[in-house]
């Protein structure tokens, strides 16, 4: 089964400085129907200001990744990382026991636009810890990259949960295809463009949570950037 979710359904969040779009409950939005997809717990779309950003603050037991897609953001954190993120490479951190860390856009003119995403983790009060890696579009173009997992493979970053996440580039003919287990659910979000997702058709911002089914099917891109998780039931 697929259910589409549409962009605009998501909550929304205008602070001047942060535009947001929360897919599922999140700060001041809640809708109990949408607290999360399996193990997904947080996939937040924000356009920082120039100058801007998220002063430091705490996590705890939380697998987080952060996926930029235009503009540089710059990664501060209690275990002595300093980073910047570029669109392109993926981040993961893992907050365990406790982390602290601020996240800025130190443009002068230029807004940074990024998705922030929260996976619940399957063992708690781990050590803290960070990982960034790069993905050239190259590896993605028609394809579904794999960019982080469970047990880092084929060099995605690692995270300490039960999921996999995936990032393509589709346009024109290109066409991918996932094996899924029908015991867990997927989960995809339509960064950019246009898509079809198991004959479904998806604009910029929309989402399709699938269960009970065995196989992926996208195709149809148009200038399509898109994110697959496969997760916990």
């Amino acid at each position: 089964m697929l259910t589409l979710r549409k962009s605009q359904e998501r909550g929304h969040a205008d602070h001047g400085w942060l535009k947001s779009f929360h897919s599922f409950s999140f700060a001041g939005y809640h809708d109990p129907l949408h607290m999360g997809w399996g193990n997904l717990r947080v996939i937040n779309e924000d356009w920082i200001a120039a100058g801007k950003g998220f002063g430091t603050h705490g996590h705890r037991d939380m697998e987080i990744v952060t996926y930029v897609l235009s503009g540089s953001l710059a990664h501060k954190d209690s275990m002595g990382n300093v980073k910047a993120i570029p669109p392109g490479d993926v981040q993961r951190m893992s907050a365990g026991t406790g982390v602290q860390h601020s996240e800025f856009n130190h443009a002068p003119n230029a807004t940074t636009h990024l998705l922030q995403i929260w996976i619940e983790p399957n063992v708690m009060g781990v050590q803290p810890s960070y990982e960034q890696k790069t993905f050239a579009d190259t590896e993605k173009r028609g394809n579904l990259r794999l960019v982080a997992s469970d047990d880092g493979a084929n060099g995605s970053v690692t995270i300490h949960a039960d999921a996999r996440l995936y990032a393509g580039l589709f346009d024109g003919e290109q066409t991918a295809l996932l094996t899924l287990d029908p015991a867990r659910k997927s989960y995809v979000h339509l960064v950019r463009g246009e898509l079809h997702v198991n004959g479904v058709a998806l604009a910029t911002g929309d989402a399709a949570l699938i269960e009970g089914e065995r196989q992926l099917t996208l195709d149809h891109g148009k200038d399509a950037e898109v994110l697959v998780f496969d997760l916990l039931a």
